[in-house]
């Protein structure tokens, strides 16, 4: 379904140009009707002369509501520009046809309402002003409708001009992943919570679970309205009214999304191709604090020009945004930049929680160009450079179809681009890459521990920063070539072993002749260096203790038989009975004892052990 939204100036009428076609007063507020001044979002709906149903968002003029404004541009197909006849264009028009430019709302209509008021030849010079006005922008050779809601003149002509125009916009998609920013939530006795907005990217039916962005909260769909008519489901492009349950009003607020699980970014940090709004009146500079508006959410955010020190207007910029407050949307969605005082910028977002990005970067720069305009093989590729991702994670970054992203995968995958890793798709550059530093992290830790014959895993992780998943693919591919194995809980390069030097084993030959000839109490005073105690542990020839008592490796395994066959005979065992057992002191008793419960062999229950 087709949604249409005004804007222009306050009190040029567009709260009865919307009255006066559809009969719904869309002023819902007392305080709007007691001041004749829309404040916030109204909505109605109207049947076109061919038979379509469209949704009405009408949003208020004044400067002091821009924000109401932007809350409602979102997500709509065909814009009524209003323009008082007895007026022209004034500086919230020339302020809402920039917000309408920097949405890329698809298409417009110019509507001159309070006809009745001025002369003919009046309304002449009114429409080449507004052509004038209007020349250069989005909405130059839009159709100019001449109207009055108090006489209703040029309204049918009105309803069949919005006909024309919205028959020749494309069909809503319907991409899978249905989401709807909330510009309302209410709560109606008897039924709970009920949240309203416009449906984007999918559809809803009643039974459906989702889930609130940001936050997480899942919840099931209870009920839907259309136009105050109950409906079993509803398609994309849809003025909704969702009756939840499973979440109360007080945990929703406007700006939040309501959506399929697990399918809406919350972001951080986001990466837009700005451009100047035609309103600018100064040069943004980098690093400029603004307001951020993204369909129905706001926040404070920091503007990271890329490529430029200002942006001016009608100029384009690279920039990562930095926000406040996170915000859920998708790569795709388009936001709005403004100060206190005016609209500055806008435009698409391309990329979503990056890492920081360097300022006039060519590659980088580069990189975004791609992002921006190259074809879904390339887009694609540009993420999976950075990262491994799945198809249905690719499709909402990207956002495009899951069956296109798949499609576009299977031709990387054919011409060796990418390869497919435990359910992730993966760069074939980037795994290469990763191949790389891995087996060069294991040579620089064991030329740096010489007698170390395994490379922890989490140190090899956190060097490379990446996650557990990752990780495991980039390690399964170096072992599937051969270069490198898993030991316990690390890893090596194939084959690999250290050397001791002679000096270094005539001090393990001391060392354990030391301990063997007292294996249940050996000496404490004659441990070789650190290095070579390491060696020994990790080729299983000592046991070290956390009490810096080291056995040897066969004694160790004698005395823990031992304990566990008393353990099995007598259920419990004390420290005494550990001394007495292994005719030892209680220095090295204890240590054992401590050293089995860290092994997970032993339980200690106050002075008692027992076996796990």
């Amino acid at each position: 379904m087709p949604v249409i939204g005004t804007a222009g100036h306050v009190d040029h009428g567009k709260s009865a140009l919307v009255e006066a076609l559809t009969g719904i007063d869309p002023d819902r507020l007392r305080e709007e009707k007691e001041r004749g001044l829309t404040i916030d979002l109204g909505f109605a709906w109207l049947t076109l002369p061919s038979g379509i149903e469209v949704g009405i968002v009408d949003v208020p003029g004044h400067e002091r509501f821009i924000k109401n404004m932007l809350a409602g541009a979102g997500g709509v197909d065909l814009a009524l520009l209003v323009i008082a006849a007895d007026e022209g264009p004034r500086p919230q028009t020339r302020e809402h046809l920039s917000i309408l430019e920097l949405l890329e709302i698809p298409a417009g209509i110019v509507v001159l309402t309070k006809c009745d008021t001025v002369e003919t030849d009046y309304l002449d010079l009114a429409e080449a002003e507004v052509s004038e006005a209007f020349a250069g922008s989005s909405f130059e050779g839009a159709p100019i409708l001449r109207t009055s809601a108090v006489t209703g003149y040029g309204l049918d002509e009105l309803r069949r001009a919005i006909d024309s125009v919205l028959a020749t916009l494309p069909a809503k998609r319907n991409r899978g992943r249905p989401r709807l920013p909330i510009d309302r939530a209410f709560t109606i006795q008897g039924f709970g919570a009920v949240v309203t907005g416009t449906l984007l990217d999918g559809s809803l039916s009643v039974g459906d679970e989702l889930q609130l962005f940001p936050g997480g909260k899942r919840c099931r769909v209870r009920g839907l309205q259309r136009h105050r008519t109950k409906v079993a489901s509803l398609g994309p492009g849809t003025r909704a009214a969702v009756n939840l349950s499973g979440v109360r009003t007080e945990e929703i607020q406007r700006g939040m999304v309501l959506g399929a699980p697990e399918t809406v970014s919350v972001a951080s940090t986001l990466v837009a191709r700005l451009s100047g709004s035609r309103t600018l009146s100064h040069p943004l500079p980098h690093d400029s604090e603004v307001t951020l508006c993204c369909a129905t959410s706001e926040t404070q955010a920091r503007v990271r020009l890329l490529d430029c020190d200002s942006l001016s207007r009608g100029a384009e910029a690279w920039a990562q945004i930095v926000l406040e407050e996170a915000v859920p949307l998708l790569a795709g969605d388009h936001v709005i930049l403004r100060t206190p005082d005016e609209t500055v910028a806008g435009g698409p977002v391309i990329l979503i929680n990056g890492r920081r990005l360097r300022r006039t970067d060519s590659a980088t720069l580069e990189s975004l160009g791609r992002a921006l305009s190259g074809t879904p093989e390339a887009r694609i590729l540009e993420i999976l450079e950075r990262a491994p991702a799945d198809p249905a994670s690719l499709a909402g970054a990207l956002a495009i179809e899951v069956d296109l992203v798949e499609s576009a995968v299977g031709r990387l995958l054919g011409d060796g681009s990418a390869v497919e890793r435990s359910g992730f798709v993966v760069a074939s550059g980037w795994l290469r890459g990763r191949r790389l530093q891995l087996l060069a992290l294991m040579d620089e830790f064991l030329a740096a521990n010489s007698l170390r014959r395994v490379v922890p895993r989490e140190h090899l992780r956190t060097q490379m920063r990446l996650t557990a998943a990752e990780f495991d693919i980039v390690l399964g591919e170096a072992i599937q070539s051969d270069e490198a194995e898993l030991r316990g809980g690390g890893a090596a390069p194939a084959g690999y072993e250290p050397a001791l030097t002679a000096a270094q084993q005539a001090q393990v030959t001391a060392f354990l002749a030391a301990i063997s000839a007292a294996p249940f109490s050996p000496p404490t005073d004659a441990s070789p260096p650190p290095a070579v105690l390491a060696y020994l542990v990790e080729h299983d020839m000592v046991e070290a203790t956390e009490s810096d008592v080291v056995f040897a490796a066969s004694a160790f395994r004698e005395m823990v038989e031992r304990t566990r066959f008393h353990l099995e005979a007598n259920g419990t065992i004390s420290l005494a009975e550990t001394r007495d057992l292994f005719g030892t002191s209680r220095k090295y008793a204890q240590a054992f004892l401590e050293h089995l419960d860290a092994l997970h062999i032993t339980r200690r229950n106050g002075d008692l052990r027992t076996l796990r």
